[in-house]
């Protein structure tokens, strides 16, 4: 894996509420090589948790994606992430609510880029035309969130675990898109 990891692979950048829950999510998808949590999007360098949960830097709450598109594309990450965020609500994501928790899709490239504005497409279609509140951004300085956060769910499983029951989150996704899309 150390050698995969040297590579330059492409990278991909979400915010989808709290990065725990995408970084579980990434890294047990086949393809991925690494996932940072972290922040993006804002005015301030370097910022800490504590600015980020103010609210005030304009940062969201990311993960960073390093993946081997031999083995997962691009399209494929796109379709996971939308089936584990609420892309209808504009407020953040199931019981964290703020600007720090928005969606947002940052794209590295213009070939990103119309990926993802067309997955968006598609997505309000399937969604019956709801209007879909994730943005979609050129990628901006991605700044990684202190070590207590990489990987909490293995850190703090049982804090993890209970945190991620009490959101909401998987009734508001089973709700969006049933039991057998969620999974």
């Amino acid at each position: 894996m150390a050698a995969e990891k040297d590579k330059n692979y492409p990278k991909a950048t979400f915010a989808g509420g709290c990065f725990w829950c995408m970084q579980v999510l990434f890294d047990n998808t086949e393809g991925v090589v690494s996932t940072v949590v972290g922040y993006t999007g804002g005015e301030k360098e370097n910022p800490g948790y504590e600015d980020v949960s103010s609210g005030r830097t304009g940062h969201v709450e990311a993960i960073q994606i390093t993946f081997n598109p031999a083995k997962t594309s691009y399209n494929a990450l796109l379709e996971l992430y939308w089936k584990h965020i609420d892309p209808t609500d504009t407020e953040g994501q199931f019981t964290d609510q703020g600007s720090q928790y928005h969606t947002i899709i940052f794209t590295q490239d213009d070939a990103q880029k119309e990926a993802a504005e067309a997955s968006k497409q598609h997505i309000a279609k399937e969604l019956g035309g709801k209007k879909i509140a994730t943005l979609i951004l050129p990628a901006q300085p991605f700044y990684p969130a202190e070590e207590y956060h990489q990987r909490y769910y293995k850190k703090n499983s049982l804090r993890y675990n209970m945190y991620h029951h009490g959101s909401g989150r998987d009734e508001r996704l089973e709700q969006l898109w049933g039991k057998e899309k969620k999974e």
